[in-house]
């Protein structure tokens, strides 16, 4: 996010971004002992504004939204910046499937899995 200007651009209309500082480890009988990003801490804090209907979670980890998996939408990795940026368009995709997603009250019944289609 940081090489994306992300945090220093007016122009990106992000609410909250949680790296690996805001990560919880959590126990699973298939995994172990494994980090996970906790949307319940959005929900909790700001409850007015954010539930499971209304936060959507981009990762290119899918195990980062093990706890909330309705609510996380796996994209691909941003790589070698310097030599892929003219061609990277994830951003440009994700940005028709939110536009889509915007338009519902609640999105928990979605599939993200391809959400490419």
């Amino acid at each position: 996010m940081q090489e994306l200007g992300v945090s220093t651009n007016a122009n990106y209309k992000i609410t909250f971004m949680l790296d690996s500082a805001a990560m919880i480890t959590v126990h699973t009988p298939r995994r172990g002992l494994i980090d996970v990003k906790p949307l319940g801490v959005i929900w909790g804090k700001f409850s007015e504004y954010y539930s499971k209907k209304n936060t959507i979670m981009f990762d290119d980890i899918g195990r980062n939204f093990l706890m909330n998996p309705q609510n996380g939408l796996k994209i691909r990795p941003f790589m070698k910046a310097h030599l892929n940026r003219d061609k990277d368009k994830e951003l440009l995709k994700l940005t028709q499937c939110l536009k889509e997603i915007a338009k519902l009250d609640d999105f928990l019944e979605l599939n993200h899995k391809h959400w490419e289609r």
